[in-house]
């Protein structure tokens, strides 16, 4: 398993990724604007075999990170990878020095509540109507990123 950096090449992949994923998926526009002109945003891609199974975002701004979108191909959901994914944002935010993640996922997601709570994150709030394509409320969710520090520690012994 590799994670690197997401490239302008990789955007093509990475919307079909959205496609499967989402019902309001990010346009290739969205996400090369995301590469060029956001100098907060700091995406990466998972890698299997050469192949580009998997891909996060996240915006780091002060001592904070914000999960803009995270997504695992189709045939490779269900196996553990999500999570690997995840806690490497968050290695990738401590890195650029954040102390805190915050993210939304839909109140009715439970399978990515559960990762979440999984790696840390808990429920901070609600934000009402927060998706377009139904009205579907948000909950806000909040990790400390102390712990990953020490994980990032451990890994370097």
């Amino acid at each position: 398993m590799i994670f690197r950096s997401m490239q302008l090449e990789d955007v093509p992949v990475i919307c079909q990724i959205e496609q499967q994923a989402f019902t309001s998926p990010w346009t290739a526009e969205a996400f090369i604007n995301e590469l060029t002109n956001n100098h907060f945003a700091r995406y990466m891609v998972m890698e299997w075999e050469d192949k580009v199974i998997g891909y996060g975002g996240m915006w780091t701004i002060m001592d904070e990170a914000h999960v803009t979108n995270i997504a695992v191909c189709e045939g490779y959901r269900g196996q553990g990878l999500g999570e690997r994914l995840l806690h490497e944002l968050q290695r990738t935010a401590v890195f650029f020095g954040a102390g805190r993640m915050t993210l939304e996922v839909r109140v009715s997601n439970e399978p990515a509540k559960n990762l979440y709570r999984k790696l840390g994150f808990e429920p901070s709030g609600v934000r009402p109507g927060y998706y377009s394509d139904n009205g579907e409320d948000a909950l806000i969710m909040w990790a400390e990123l102390d712990q990953v520090k020490a994980g990032a520690q451990d890994d370097e012994d």
